[in-house]
């Protein structure tokens, strides 16, 4: 039934007819070339297909320098099982949900999961079949956190979209996933402290929430994944920051999270690390261009307390 329900990436350049993307293809290499890491592109999604066409004014598509798929040697994708090598490019949707007092929501994936597990993200998950992706957006929101926002209480755009492997470097093991993740910004006209009333997280899926300011959001962006460099956090920071834990009965207690937890980089080998995901440190630094045009424009919405 999930081959059915998947929706798969399809490629087309200088307007030539799209082709089912390749499980082992770089995805943004098709378009950028071999050693870009970002192109624009037009996305549109026509029933089990998300299409992807070069486009010179069209969205941001980027990876990491360290994306398996951008470093796969031929015998390496040779020596994939035939089961992941036929499975394709799936799409995944991812929200960023701001409240009217300029803060996003976060959430920590459970440890149970066998992707990407205990990692700071964005509410997301896979597009199904014949969904919009704001409608596949709205759902995963509901499935994981419990929101069900009113669409008369919000706004929403394309911020961008990342090419995202798992496990995310060549160094740990070869590539098991391949997504194209779009990340939407939802804008709602109801305060953090609003919706966290409405808030009633999926324990299997999530095990912590967070919401995080401007601030916090530069911070976490400028501990760049792949870099090596010391980290100085600003002084202006908290050393912990509160969050809802989620206790595996669903109930929410608040807890301290050192700042220095979400500002962890992703290791090259070994154990992953509790830490932002690359991904969504590049969305949340798509997140911080809004945020800085719309307190350009309106100055008193500066105010994140």
């Amino acid at each position: 039934m999930e081959q059915v329900r998947r929706v798969l990436v399809y490629l087309s350049k200088d307007k030539a007819a799209p082709q089912r993307a390749r499980f082992v293809q770089s995805i943004t290499g098709h378009f950028a070339g071999t050693s870009g890491d970002q192109a624009r592109v037009a996305c549109s999604l026509q029933g089990r297909r998300f299409v992807l066409a070069d486009a010179e004014h069209g969205v941001l598509l980027k990876r990491a320098p360290f994306c398996p798929f951008k470093h796969l040697s031929s015998g390496e994708a040779a020596s994939l099982p035939a089961e992941v090598r036929s499975r394709g490019v799936d799409v995944g949707v991812a929200v960023l949900l701001q409240s009217s007092d300029q803060r996003l929501l976060l959430t920590r994936r459970a440890a149970s999961l066998r992707i990407f597990p205990n990692l700071w993200v964005p509410p997301g998950g896979h597009v199904e079949a014949d969904e919009r992706l704001l409608d596949a957006g709205l759902r995963e929101l509901r499935e994981e956190t419990g929101l069900n926002l009113n669409p008369k209480e919000f706004t929403s755009e394309l911020l961008g979209l990342w090419e995202s492997a798992y496990p995310p470097m060549l160094s740990r093991e070869l590539p098991q996933r391949h997504h194209i993740v779009t990340y939407m910004l939802l804008q709602s006209s109801l305060s953090h402290l609003q919706l966290q009333a409405s808030l009633n997280p999926e324990p299997a899926e999530v095990s912590a929430c967070l919401w995080v300011d401007a601030e916090l959001v530069r911070a976490i962006v400028s501990a760049v994944d792949g870099e090596e460099q010391p980290e100085l956090l600003s002084a202006n920071l908290p050393e912990t920051v509160s969050m809802l834990e989620v206790s595996p009965g669903g109930q929410m207690t608040t807890s301290p999270l050192p700042v220095s937890v979400l500002c962890n980089r992703a290791p090259a080998d070994g154990e992953d690390v509790e830490r932002v995901s690359t991904g969504t440190k590049y969305a949340l630094e798509l997140w911080l261009k809004v945020w800085e045009l719309q307190t350009t424009n309106n100055p008193s919405s500066k105010s994140i307390q």
